[in-house]
Protein backbone atom coordinates (compact mmCIF):
# COMPACT_ATOMS: atom_id res chain seq x y z
CA UNK A 1 0.00 0.00 0.00
CA UNK A 2 1.39 2.96 -1.29
CA UNK A 3 0.37 5.45 1.23
CA UNK A 4 2.50 8.30 0.00
CA UNK A 5 1.09 8.30 -3.38
CA UNK A 6 -2.46 8.30 -1.66
CA UNK A 7 -1.91 11.10 0.10
CA UNK A 8 0.02 13.43 -2.75
CA UNK A 9 -3.22 12.37 -4.92
CA UNK A 10 -6.02 12.91 -2.60
CA UNK A 11 -6.68 16.92 -3.39
CA UNK A 12 -7.47 16.17 -6.76
CA UNK A 13 -9.63 13.26 -5.88
CA UNK A 14 -11.02 15.93 -3.39
CA UNK A 15 -10.97 18.33 -6.57
CA UNK A 16 -13.24 15.49 -8.51
CA UNK A 17 -15.58 14.66 -5.59
CA UNK A 18 -17.00 18.01 -6.19
CA UNK A 19 -17.41 17.99 -9.88
CA UNK A 20 -19.52 14.20 -8.82
CA UNK A 21 -21.51 16.24 -6.72
CA UNK A 22 -22.12 19.28 -8.88
CA UNK A 23 -23.11 17.16 -11.95
CA UNK A 24 -25.82 14.65 -9.58
CA UNK A 25 -27.25 17.91 -8.00
CA UNK A 26 -28.01 19.54 -10.86
CA UNK A 27 -29.52 15.94 -13.05
CA UNK A 28 -31.40 15.03 -9.60
CA UNK A 29 -32.78 18.80 -10.34
CA UNK A 30 -33.42 18.03 -14.34
CA UNK A 31 -34.62 14.53 -13.43
CA UNK A 32 -37.03 15.43 -10.85
CA UNK A 33 -38.53 18.15 -13.46
CA UNK A 34 -38.75 15.40 -15.83
CA UNK A 35 -40.11 12.80 -13.76
CA UNK A 36 -43.06 15.25 -12.22
CA UNK A 37 -43.54 16.01 -16.44
CA UNK A 38 -43.83 12.29 -17.51
CA UNK A 39 -45.80 10.93 -14.48
CA UNK A 40 -48.18 14.29 -15.37
CA UNK A 41 -48.07 12.72 -18.75
CA UNK A 42 -48.74 9.22 -18.11
CA UNK A 43 -51.40 10.19 -15.86
CA UNK A 44 -53.22 12.64 -18.62
CA UNK A 45 -56.83 11.49 -19.89
CA UNK A 46 -55.28 13.42 -23.09
CA UNK A 47 -54.10 10.31 -25.45
CA UNK A 48 -51.39 11.97 -27.67
CA UNK A 49 -49.71 13.47 -24.31
CA UNK A 50 -49.88 9.96 -22.38
CA UNK A 51 -48.11 8.31 -25.37
CA UNK A 52 -45.62 10.99 -25.32
CA UNK A 53 -45.14 9.85 -21.71
CA UNK A 54 -45.18 6.72 -22.18
CA UNK A 55 -42.29 7.33 -25.06
CA UNK A 56 -40.19 9.42 -22.93
CA UNK A 57 -39.70 6.33 -20.38
CA UNK A 58 -39.43 3.71 -22.25
CA UNK A 59 -36.64 5.17 -24.77
CA UNK A 60 -34.44 6.19 -21.43
CA UNK A 61 -35.22 2.90 -19.70
CA UNK A 62 -34.88 0.78 -22.49
CA UNK A 63 -31.20 1.78 -23.83
CA UNK A 64 -28.13 2.06 -21.69
CA UNK A 65 -27.32 5.40 -20.32
CA UNK A 66 -23.55 5.16 -21.73
CA UNK A 67 -25.41 5.34 -24.98
CA UNK A 68 -27.53 8.57 -24.14
CA UNK A 69 -24.66 10.21 -23.19
CA UNK A 70 -22.38 9.09 -26.79
CA UNK A 71 -25.28 10.21 -28.60
CA UNK A 72 -25.70 13.76 -26.97
CA UNK A 73 -22.01 14.54 -27.26
CA UNK A 74 -20.50 12.77 -29.85
CA UNK A 75 -23.75 12.76 -32.28
CA UNK A 76 -25.26 16.21 -31.07
CA UNK A 77 -22.79 18.34 -33.47
CA UNK A 78 -23.84 16.21 -36.27
CA UNK A 79 -27.47 17.87 -35.96
CA UNK A 80 -26.15 21.29 -34.26
CA UNK A 81 -26.21 20.77 -31.07
CA UNK A 82 -22.49 21.08 -29.24
CA UNK A 83 -22.24 20.59 -25.17
CA UNK A 84 -19.70 20.68 -23.02
CA UNK A 85 -19.19 17.66 -21.85
CA UNK A 86 -19.91 18.95 -18.19
CA UNK A 87 -23.38 20.06 -19.72
CA UNK A 88 -23.78 17.04 -21.54
CA UNK A 89 -23.25 14.71 -18.42
CA UNK A 90 -25.91 16.30 -16.52
CA UNK A 91 -28.25 16.56 -19.16
CA UNK A 92 -27.55 12.90 -20.34
CA UNK A 93 -27.83 11.56 -16.70
CA UNK A 94 -30.76 14.04 -15.46
CA UNK A 95 -32.80 12.61 -18.73
CA UNK A 96 -32.21 8.90 -17.89
CA UNK A 97 -32.74 8.96 -14.11
CA UNK A 98 -35.83 11.21 -14.94
CA UNK A 99 -37.49 8.34 -16.83
CA UNK A 100 -36.60 6.36 -13.32
CA UNK A 101 -38.00 8.34 -11.13
CA UNK A 102 -41.77 9.00 -13.36
CA UNK A 103 -42.64 5.90 -12.11
CA UNK A 104 -42.38 6.76 -8.51
CA UNK A 105 -43.42 9.55 -8.91
CA UNK A 106 -46.61 8.49 -10.81
CA UNK A 107 -46.94 5.25 -8.73
CA UNK A 108 -47.00 7.88 -5.66
CA UNK A 109 -49.93 9.74 -7.16
CA UNK A 110 -51.93 6.93 -7.75
CA UNK A 111 -51.86 5.84 -4.15
CA UNK A 112 -53.35 9.10 -2.95
CA UNK A 113 -56.60 8.82 -1.90
CA UNK A 114 -58.77 9.03 -5.03
CA UNK A 115 -61.38 11.26 -2.82
CA UNK A 116 -59.09 13.89 -2.67
CA UNK A 117 -58.77 14.44 -6.42
CA UNK A 118 -62.65 13.84 -6.58
CA UNK A 119 -63.33 16.92 -3.66
CA UNK A 120 -60.86 19.35 -5.22
CA UNK A 121 -62.61 18.91 -9.05
CA UNK A 122 -65.71 19.44 -7.13
CA UNK A 123 -64.24 22.61 -5.75
CA UNK A 124 -63.62 24.31 -9.21
CA UNK A 125 -60.51 22.74 -9.75
CA UNK A 126 -58.82 21.85 -13.04
CA UNK A 127 -57.24 18.34 -13.54
CA UNK A 128 -53.53 20.42 -13.64
CA UNK A 129 -54.50 22.15 -10.50
CA UNK A 130 -56.02 18.85 -8.89
CA UNK A 131 -52.31 17.53 -9.91
CA UNK A 132 -50.15 20.92 -8.84
CA UNK A 133 -51.77 21.45 -5.31
CA UNK A 134 -53.76 18.29 -4.38
CA UNK A 135 -51.83 15.22 -5.58
CA UNK A 136 -48.38 16.18 -5.94
CA UNK A 137 -47.86 17.50 -2.27
CA UNK A 138 -49.42 14.51 -0.76
CA UNK A 139 -47.69 11.84 -3.09
CA UNK A 140 -44.27 13.73 -2.30
CA UNK A 141 -44.49 11.85 1.30
CA UNK A 142 -44.33 8.80 -0.46
CA UNK A 143 -41.93 9.37 -2.91
CA UNK A 144 -39.36 9.68 -0.19
CA UNK A 145 -37.71 6.80 -0.26
CA UNK A 146 -38.11 5.71 -4.00
CA UNK A 147 -36.60 8.90 -5.35
CA UNK A 148 -33.87 8.53 -2.57
CA UNK A 149 -33.24 5.18 -4.25
CA UNK A 150 -32.87 6.51 -7.66
CA UNK A 151 -30.61 9.36 -6.67
CA UNK A 152 -28.11 6.83 -5.27
CA UNK A 153 -28.56 4.64 -8.17
CA UNK A 154 -27.62 9.01 -10.14
CA UNK A 155 -24.32 9.48 -7.77
CA UNK A 156 -23.15 5.61 -9.10
CA UNK A 157 -24.53 5.91 -12.47
CA UNK A 158 -21.97 9.33 -12.70
CA UNK A 159 -18.94 7.43 -13.38
CA UNK A 160 -19.99 7.16 -16.63
CA UNK A 161 -19.69 10.40 -17.87
CA UNK A 162 -15.76 9.69 -17.36
CA UNK A 163 -16.32 8.20 -20.89
CA UNK A 164 -17.36 11.70 -22.12
CA UNK A 165 -14.21 13.44 -20.27
CA UNK A 166 -15.83 14.87 -17.49
CA UNK A 167 -13.30 15.46 -14.54
CA UNK A 168 -14.92 13.47 -12.24
CA UNK A 169 -13.61 10.96 -9.48
CA UNK A 170 -13.74 7.98 -11.92
CA UNK A 171 -11.75 9.97 -14.95
CA UNK A 172 -9.63 11.01 -12.06
CA UNK A 173 -8.45 7.43 -11.30
CA UNK A 174 -7.80 6.16 -14.51
CA UNK A 175 -5.59 9.23 -15.07
CA UNK A 176 -3.92 8.45 -12.51
CA UNK A 177 -3.70 4.86 -13.03
CA UNK A 178 -2.12 5.17 -16.33
CA UNK A 179 0.43 7.27 -14.96
CA UNK A 180 1.26 5.30 -11.60
CA UNK A 181 0.39 2.08 -12.29
CA UNK A 182 -0.77 1.50 -9.19
CA UNK A 183 -4.97 0.64 -9.65
CA UNK A 184 -5.57 -0.34 -6.42
CA UNK A 185 -4.35 2.64 -4.03
CA UNK A 186 -6.17 4.70 -6.35
CA UNK A 187 -9.26 3.15 -6.79
CA UNK A 188 -9.40 2.54 -3.25
CA UNK A 189 -9.46 6.21 -2.85
CA UNK A 190 -12.12 6.77 -5.22
CA UNK A 191 -14.40 3.60 -3.75
CA UNK A 192 -14.01 5.60 -0.29
CA UNK A 193 -15.28 8.47 -1.67
CA UNK A 194 -18.39 7.53 -3.56
CA UNK A 195 -18.89 5.40 -0.36
CA UNK A 196 -19.15 8.68 1.39
CA UNK A 197 -21.01 10.75 -0.80
CA UNK A 198 -23.55 7.93 -0.85
CA UNK A 199 -23.94 7.35 3.05
CA UNK A 200 -24.47 10.99 3.26
CA UNK A 201 -27.48 10.50 0.90
CA UNK A 202 -28.61 7.78 2.39
CA UNK A 203 -28.91 9.23 6.02
CA UNK A 204 -30.56 12.71 4.57
CA UNK A 205 -33.36 10.21 2.78
CA UNK A 206 -33.84 8.19 6.21
CA UNK A 207 -34.16 11.80 7.80
CA UNK A 208 -36.91 12.87 5.74
CA UNK A 209 -38.50 9.87 5.60
CA UNK A 210 -39.05 9.83 9.09
CA UNK A 211 -39.78 13.62 9.28
CA UNK A 212 -42.70 12.76 6.90
CA UNK A 213 -43.72 9.40 7.89
CA UNK A 214 -47.19 8.61 7.55
CA UNK A 215 -49.05 6.60 10.14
Amino acid sequence: MDIELMQRVLPFFMEAAVVTIEVSALSLVLGLAMAALAASAKLSGFVPIRWLGNAYVSLFRGTPCLIQLFLLYFGGPQVGVNLEPFAAGVIGLGLNIGAYMAESVRGAVLAVDRGQAEAARTIGFSRSQTMRYVLLPQAARLMIRPLGVNTIALIKGSALISAISVIEITYTAQRFISSTYKPFEIFAIAAVLYMVIIYVVARAVDFLDRRFAIA
